[in-house]
């Protein structure tokens, strides 16, 4: 039975009946502007965030070396959900993405599901990236006299006038945030890795393996602590969709795209589970903390001059970085939708420069609000929002999922014809990847505090979504029917 599976998985599937390949309103308008090297280091660049600069070091304190098992696993559904999404667009390129798919597979309401939860992902990740922008600014002495307010506007106006003037301004801005990501944890790697061959003592501990070996293994304080992080680590890994929505204003994205795609998972392995061993063999893990950046930690001991100002400005790019994407991407998410009726027509317009202006704008609007609840709620209720963004996340990963699950089902039955590039071992691969999601989702509750409490509140945005979406269900229909432009 198993081989007859196999050879069902390498026959070619050719359509038995003409179809009519699916046409999205929402792709029309947009310029070709990204080139091949924009693609590649967004790619890289969406799989690089802060949860590594900064938050590796609160992990590893947390579970010990056994963080570089968790980057390794998450990294690999990550990287499944992305090559899902790559097989997508190979059939069918599209600004929209995962939406468009969702509305060619799932019908109207999966497209404003999806979209309305990837806005909620990158609404509430906005906020958090323009207030650690205004915090990390205020590191420098210079900049400490400035109201946190005040540099957190002006991050965002940078940013924003950015992605109004043009994609490609846009993929510029992006690729140096990527080189500038890139080159510093290459550089500490290499640094490492001499003090490994020298064995040069870091704080008084002479760098190997044995610093794992001698402190309680890759499982110091056994395996629950590292599954529970598996939560944290997951949203390191929260923007590895993006490579997918620049498809829609690429040229030959069927060239571009899967070079890209298949690049995140030997980055993941090198930049993620690699630092991670190597920050292991440089320090007793016991050593880290949530208060410092690992990288400083280590390169302070080390007697590196201004390591925390060189790595501040490594985690301030990298802020800025998100919040360039999650501008860029909502801006094509909510254009997408709005050309069907299932979000604010303003989020539909373009401008001459063919940027989705509406939608970058009605983001933009979101972290401003975000500026003002540091200040007027508290500490908890703040964390609670944000943890909203992992809801979005494993929403969107989710039905990016299930779009792909149904597009393959539509490929067996003939309807529809899988690219060349593909997602290996369909449907299973799908299956197991919900799963995990979902145990992320459990791992969430077990955890207790903030994101036990986000959990809860599923209802509460559930019940959220299905009023608005009898708000505007008339709008859609006639948007439909062709009654309303």
């Amino acid at each position: 039975m198993s081989e007859q599976f196999l050879e069902d998985e390498k026959r070619p599937t050719t359509p038995t009946t003409p179809t009519t390949r699916h046409v999205d309103a929402g792709d029309a308008g947009y310029s070709k502007s990204l080139q091949p090297r924009h693609v590649n280091m967004i790619a890289i660049g969406g799989a690089i965030g802060t949860g590594l600069f900064l938050g590796a070091g609160g992990r590893l304190a947390d579970a010990g070396p056994s963080l570089f098992v968790a980057y390794a696993v998450c990294g690999v559904f990550a990287f499944l959900v992305v090559r899902a999404l790559g097989e997508l667009v190979l059939y069918r390129p599209s600004s929209g993405a995962f939406v468009s798919y969702a509305r060619e597979f799932l019908g109207e309401k999966g497209a404003y599901t999806a979209g309305w939860m990837y806005f909620l992902n990158w609404a509430t990740t906005g906020i958090a990236d323009i207030t650690a922008v205004a915090t990390y600014t205020h590191y420098w002495h210079l900049f400490s006299d400035i109201p946190q307010w005040v540099i957190a506007l002006i991050a965002l106006a940078v940013v924003l006038t950015v992605n109004l003037i043009s994609v490609r301004i846009f993929g510029e801005l992006e690729f140096w945030f990527a080189i500038v990501k890139v080159g510093a944890l290459l550089v500490f790697m290499a640094i490492a890795i001499f003090l490994l061959v020298t064995q040069h003592p870091v704080d008084g501990a002479v760098p190997g393996p044995s610093l794992i070996t001698d402190n309680g293994g890759i499982f110091p304080n056994g395996l629950m602590p590292m599954l529970l992080i598996i939560q944290g680590v997951v949203f390191a890994y929260a923007s590895v969709e993006l490579v997918g929505v620049t498809a829609g204003e690429t040229e030959n994205p069927e060239k571009i795209m899967p070079k890209a795609i298949n690049s995140i998972m030997w980055r993941v392995g090198l930049f993620y589970v690699g630092s991670v061993v190597l920050l292991s063999m440089l320090l007793p893990w016991n050593r880290y903390s949530s208060g410092q950046s690992p990288f400083v930690t280590v390169l302070s001991h080390i007697g590196v001059p201004a390591a925390g100002s060189v790595m501040n400005l490594v985690v301030l790019t990298a802020a800025m970085s998100s919040l360039n994407s999650g501008l860029y991407s909502t801006g094509r998410i909510l254009r997408s939708m709005a050309v069907s009726g299932s979000a604010p027509r303003f989020t539909a317009r373009m401008s001459r420069t063919q940027v989705p202006y509406g939608g970058i704008l009605l983001t933009s609007g979101m972290c401003v609000l975000g500026v003002g609840l540091n200040y007027v709620v508290p500490a908890d209720a703040f964390e609670i929002v944000l943890n909203f963004a992992a809801i979005g996340i494993l929403a969107t990963w989710g039905m990016i999922m299930v779009c792909h699950l149904l597009f393959w089902r539509k490929t067996r039955s003939g309807e529809l014809t899988r690219p060349g590039y593909r997602l290996p071992g369909s449907p299973w691969t799908e299956l197991v990847t919900l799963a995990f999601l979902l145990s992320v989702l459990v791992l969430m509750y077990a955890d207790g505090g903030a994101g036990r409490t986000t959990v809860l509140c599923l209802p509460l945005i559930a019940g959220v979504l299905v009023a608005g979406w009898f708000a505007i269900r008339g709008r859609v229909a006639r948007v439909a029917a062709g009654a309303e432009d």
